[in-house]
Protein backbone atom coordinates (compact mmCIF):
# COMPACT_ATOMS: atom_id res chain seq x y z
CA UNK A 1 0.00 0.00 0.00
CA UNK A 2 1.06 3.54 -0.49
CA UNK A 3 0.95 6.88 1.36
CA UNK A 4 -0.39 9.84 -0.73
CA UNK A 5 0.47 12.59 1.75
CA UNK A 6 4.16 11.52 1.06
CA UNK A 7 3.77 11.38 -2.77
CA UNK A 8 4.67 14.86 -4.37
CA UNK A 9 2.93 16.63 -7.49
CA UNK A 10 4.33 17.39 -10.63
CA UNK A 11 3.67 20.52 -13.21
CA UNK A 12 4.53 18.77 -16.67
CA UNK A 13 4.49 22.19 -17.86
CA UNK A 14 5.21 20.79 -21.78
CA UNK A 15 2.06 19.05 -21.50
CA UNK A 16 0.07 21.58 -19.60
CA UNK A 17 -0.36 18.80 -17.13
CA UNK A 18 -0.10 18.19 -12.88
CA UNK A 19 0.61 14.59 -12.56
CA UNK A 20 0.55 12.07 -9.65
CA UNK A 21 2.29 8.81 -10.05
CA UNK A 22 1.33 6.25 -7.39
CA UNK A 23 2.03 2.40 -7.97
CA UNK A 24 3.43 3.01 -11.48
CA UNK A 25 0.12 4.53 -13.22
CA UNK A 26 -0.36 8.53 -13.33
CA UNK A 27 -3.37 10.85 -11.68
CA UNK A 28 -3.73 13.41 -13.83
CA UNK A 29 -5.28 17.45 -14.39
CA UNK A 30 -5.34 19.10 -17.71
CA UNK A 31 -4.52 22.91 -16.98
CA UNK A 32 -4.61 26.34 -18.44
CA UNK A 33 -2.92 29.56 -16.61
CA UNK A 34 -3.69 32.67 -18.02
CA UNK A 35 -1.79 35.30 -15.46
CA UNK A 36 -2.94 34.39 -11.88
CA UNK A 37 -5.79 32.84 -13.10
CA UNK A 38 -5.29 28.36 -13.26
CA UNK A 39 -8.32 27.18 -14.91
CA UNK A 40 -8.60 22.84 -14.35
CA UNK A 41 -10.12 21.39 -17.63
CA UNK A 42 -10.14 17.73 -16.72
CA UNK A 43 -9.01 15.52 -14.13
CA UNK A 44 -8.55 11.55 -14.86
CA UNK A 45 -7.68 8.78 -12.85
CA UNK A 46 -6.78 4.89 -14.03
CA UNK A 47 -9.38 2.46 -13.36
CA UNK A 48 -6.71 0.98 -11.25
CA UNK A 49 -6.53 4.00 -8.93
CA UNK A 50 -10.69 5.19 -9.03
CA UNK A 51 -11.42 5.20 -4.84
CA UNK A 52 -7.94 5.16 -3.78
CA UNK A 53 -7.87 9.33 -2.76
CA UNK A 54 -5.22 9.43 -5.21
CA UNK A 55 -7.38 12.07 -7.52
CA UNK A 56 -7.99 13.83 -3.99
CA UNK A 57 -4.44 14.25 -3.04
CA UNK A 58 -3.71 15.77 -6.68
CA UNK A 59 -6.59 18.31 -6.28
CA UNK A 60 -5.25 19.11 -2.87
CA UNK A 61 -1.63 19.48 -4.52
CA UNK A 62 -2.69 21.53 -6.82
CA UNK A 63 -4.81 23.74 -4.56
CA UNK A 64 -1.95 24.33 -2.67
CA UNK A 65 0.09 25.06 -5.34
CA UNK A 66 -2.65 27.65 -6.57
CA UNK A 67 -2.54 29.14 -2.68
CA UNK A 68 1.42 29.54 -2.64
CA UNK A 69 1.62 31.66 -6.16
CA UNK A 70 -1.60 33.38 -5.21
CA UNK A 71 -3.71 31.75 -8.09
CA UNK A 72 -7.39 31.95 -8.61
CA UNK A 73 -8.66 28.52 -9.48
CA UNK A 74 -11.88 28.03 -12.36
CA UNK A 75 -13.21 24.87 -12.11
CA UNK A 76 -14.14 23.72 -15.20
CA UNK A 77 -13.97 19.69 -14.75
CA UNK A 78 -16.61 18.61 -12.61
CA UNK A 79 -14.93 16.46 -10.30
CA UNK A 80 -12.52 19.40 -9.14
CA UNK A 81 -15.10 21.35 -8.89
CA UNK A 82 -16.97 18.81 -6.68
CA UNK A 83 -13.74 18.75 -4.65
CA UNK A 84 -13.18 22.05 -4.09
CA UNK A 85 -16.80 22.90 -2.90
CA UNK A 86 -15.87 19.88 -0.49
CA UNK A 87 -13.00 21.54 1.18
CA UNK A 88 -13.78 24.80 2.33
CA UNK A 89 -10.33 25.67 3.28
CA UNK A 90 -9.39 26.18 -0.23
CA UNK A 91 -12.88 28.45 -1.36
CA UNK A 92 -10.75 31.67 -1.06
CA UNK A 93 -8.99 30.13 -4.37
CA UNK A 94 -11.91 29.91 -6.38
CA UNK A 95 -12.04 32.98 -9.10
CA UNK A 96 -15.37 34.67 -9.17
Amino acid sequence: MFDLKTVPITDNADDKRFELEVEGKTVFADYSLDGDTLRIHYVEAPPELRGSGAAGRLMEGISQLAQDNHYKIVPICGYAAAWLRRHSEYHGLLHG
